[in-house]
């Protein structure tokens, strides 16, 4: 143990966690796995940058007898066979507690995009999963209310959760002097201390890959799967995995990433805030045909979109895994009933379209909406589980994934202004330490606090006109940046500006924006500014 140091402050409960068994193991994972994980983020780099110089992307010609062959992935589990309704979100105790009472088949607990990684939320986060996968978490609020897991007999949701993506390091924990791997001390840390809990409650461990790039990404999963349960002395295929199809380049492997995973895979998602942020980030530049028009016209329902969300089914469906749908991020403001009204229905619109084109569930972030989600997928699944029995025959077409060309709307001002101030709010919260953010009455997290920012880089990479005929410039981003400034001080007052970190992430946040240099992640530099 003298090669592994804990750097991170005392956290409470930490000793439940961080036992010698538990340290061992991660340092293990990563001493078998890093290597490898180095290797293949260094390929990331060098894809990109052909990506990015050549403006092309096809389905790989090597897999292509693997895409045609005869081939499925291993049966669902049980408890994750009907996954009509999933809830998201962060490991925080409160939520923890809302999300299991919310009615949803599956509790996504989300340890990434709407976590932060100070260590006490690395901690507390599995302290509050030892107790949830037990059934014993409770939680009193400072106001003296009591939250309990509900005792009526319909079952809690099915745990499945979400590490962090293999580009994060974890500075809090180090491995022979070296960061570990963030997305193995996550995986790592849950499998010890609860697979042979889930697997006494007739449950299992479950977990999301999120932002996979390509098959080799996944081959890297299935060999740390196979090795973990070995040590453990879990049965082979014991751990489950859904794939968060949100970056481009796996959009054109979700068969290979599929095969890779067979013998552990349960699904995809359709992870569409990340997605935009990964068509940006790799075709930033590849010329102006891949700009797209402000977020809140970038829809399911454009084409390149459409493609997208039509192949996963599609894919998924032939090879027998879930084909799981979009977050709904609207939170209900109860406060202004048309406002909430009106969210609804976009909500159940959008929905109904995931249901139609014979999606087996879908993600919603608060429990306000798993009735409507509920209530669209019921009727279309009717006794029935899931949508496995549809088939849609798809035949993949590299042009349509990137029309991005057919993207109706334009840049306009309002939007640059939603992006700042998107950008700059989310990640003062995340610096504050607080991943799922209420911003506009939508759950803003890290995916789409990148979309503002890989947005307003590739409009300032191209000098954009506006719908006003003005050119976004950096001048303009000033300019905005210090009415965001102005606004919020006066919304705040001086000194909690400061205090709840304004002012640092505005700064981050711009030298992002300004940079020359396209940064591949802001949690990345983000993360140096955090305990």
């Amino acid at each position: 143990m003298s090669e592994v140091q804990v750097l991170g402050a005392q956290v409470d409960r930490s000793d439940e966690v961080l036992t010698p068994q538990a340290l061992a193991f991660v340092a293990d994972l990563n001493r078998r796995f890093r290597p490898t994980r180095d290797r293949l983020l260094a390929q990331r780099a060098e894809r990109r940058a052909e990506i990015g110089r050549t403006g092309r992307l096809d389905f790989p010609r090597e897999t292509a007898s693997l895409r045609a062959a005869e081939w499925t992935v291993a049966p669902a589990p049980a408890d994750l066979v009907d996954r009509r309704v999933e809830i998201t979100g962060p490991t925080e105790r409160k939520m923890t507690i809302n999300a299991l009472n919310s009615g949803a088949r599956v509790w996504l607990a989300d340890l990434e995009d709407a976590n932060t990684p100070h260590w006490e939320n690395v901690v507390s986060g599995q302290v509050n999963l030892i107790d949830a996968v037990r059934r014993k978490i409770s939680y009193t609020a400072q106001g003296g209310k009591e939250y309990r897991l509900r005792t009526d007999n319909r079952p809690l949701p099915a745990i499945v959760v979400r590490p962090r993506g293999w580009h994060l390091d974890e500075p809090h924990l180090l491995v022979d002097g070296r960061p570990a791997v963030g997305a193995l001390v996550d995986f790592g840390l849950y499998l010890l201390h609860n697979a042979h809990e889930l697997l006494r409650r007739d449950s299992g461990p479950y977990f999301y890959l999120p932002k996979l790039e390509n098959h080799f990404e996944a081959r890297l999963w299935n060999q740390v799967f196979t090795y973990a349960q070995e040590a453990l002395g879990i049965a082979h295929g014991t751990i489950r995995a859904t794939v968060l199809i949100e970056t481009i380049t796996a959009a054109f492997e979700m068969e290979e990433i599929l095969y890779e995973l067979r013998e552990h895979a349960s699904g995809l998602n359709a992870g569409r805030w990340d997605y935009l942020f990964s068509v940006i980030k790799n075709f930033r530049d590849a010329g102006e045909r891949f700009v797209l028009p402000d977020r809140a016209s970038v829809g399911m329902t454009a084409p390149f979109m459409s493609a997208y969300a039509e192949l996963l089914v599609a894919t998924c469906h032939r090879r027998g895994a879930h084909a799981i749908g979009g977050m709904a991020a609207f939170i209900p403001n109860r406060r202004d009933s048309e406002v909430t009204s009106r969210a609804l229905a976009k909500v159940r619109e959008d929905k109904q379209r995931e249901a139609s084109m014979g999606y087996d569930g879908s993600w919603v972030a608060h429990p306000d909406l798993v009735p409507v989600c509920r209530e669209v997928f019921d009727p279309v699944l009717g006794e029935a589980p899931n949508q496995l029995t549809r088939r849609p025959v798809l035949r993949p077409d590299a042009a349509r994934l990137l029309d991005l060309a057919s993207t109706p709307g334009r840049v306009t001002e309002g939007g640059v202004r939603t992006n700042l101030s998107v950008g700059v709010r989310y990640v003062a919260s995340w610096l504050r330490g607080t991943g799922a953010a209420a911003i506009d009455n939508l759950m803003e997290d890290a995916a789409t606090a990148e979309i503002s920012r890989s947005q307003l880089w590739q409009w300032l990479r191209y000098s954009v006109r506006m719908t006003d005929g003005r050119h976004v410039t950096p001048a303009l981003i000033h300019a905005l940046l210090a009415e965001l400034r102005a606004s919020l001080r006066a919304e705040l007052g001086e000194e909690s500006y400061v205090s709840q970190r304004y002012a640092e992430a505005e700064e981050l946040f711009a030298r992002l924006v300004l940079d020359p240099e396209f940064a591949d992640f802001l949690t990345i530099p983000a993360q140096s500014l955090i305990p």
